[in-house]
């Protein structure tokens, strides 16, 4: 966990910088007693946030979906979906039996840009959804809360899913975009192609691309382990 500590600042400015930058969904996420503990955080100046990282390992990525899978279909294909598309949980909520139905591609346009994107359904995502579609009525959400008629589960649900996972597997830095980075990260694994990833994630420039799936973090750790002040042929 990263710390924010500003000693030096006053504690009008303290609680306007941190609630402007974490508090909203900090407290979507953990609840009216989350919300308190935030606000003393704040006066004491120090708050934790956690990062949010990709499942690097691909064992740990195929280990989570089989814990999911044990556990609950939906949930499972969640997981699937999430890493197969590299969407935003917010456009994956959305999503009906009628959208990928006898589907090759899913059409979106994303909350958070606005544009209009197709995105392909994998050939291994493909069985999974076709699996778990069948009985299902068209108009059902694709990820259908149990508590609701017909309304999705919520990004917090989402959340709850993952962490619960992550804690199984003792993943701390896991939430929601966890499947977009996972997604990302793996494709430049297998790819190398940073600039198709830009595209695809719609990010403004590759710099960010490759902070955000973890690749310049990942290169910074190995850069650090490799350094030495051992003469050459000296032990």
């Amino acid at each position: 966990m990263s710390p924010f500590m500003s000693p030096f600042m006053s504690l009008k400015c303290r609680l306007h910088v941190c609630y402007t930058m974490y508090s909203q969904n900090y407290i979507k996420r953990q609840g009216a007693a989350g919300g308190r503990r935030f606000f003393h955080a704040v006066k004491r100046g120090v708050f934790f946030l956690n990062t949010v990282e990709p499942i690097r390992d691909m064992d740990v990525v195929l280990d989570v979906a089989d814990y999911l899978k044990a556990r609950n279909e939906r949930d499972y294909v969640l997981f699937m979906f999430g890493i197969y598309t590299g969407l935003r949980i917010s456009d994956i909520l959305k999503f009906r039996v009628r959208d990928v139905k006898d589907k090759d591609a899913v059409y979106i346009r994303e909350k958070k840009t606005g544009k209009e994107k197709r995105f392909p359904i994998n050939a291994e995502l493909k069985p999974i959804i076709e699996n778990y579609i069948r009985g299902k009525k068209d108009f059902e959400f694709l990820f259908k809360s149990p508590n609701m008629p017909n309304k999705a589960i919520s990004r917090q649900q989402a959340y709850n899913i993952l962490a619960g996972a992550g804690k199984a597997f003792g993943i701390s830095s896991i939430g929601t975009h966890t499947l977009r980075k996972t997604f990302g990260y793996h494709m430049y694994q297998q790819t190398h192609d940073a600039v198709t990833i830009k595209e695809i994630l719609n990010h403004a420039d590759i710099s960010v691309t490759l902070r955000y799936i973890g690749i310049n973090q990942d290169n910074k750790d190995k850069a650090i382990k490799g350094l030495s002040f051992k003469k050459r042929g000296h032990r």
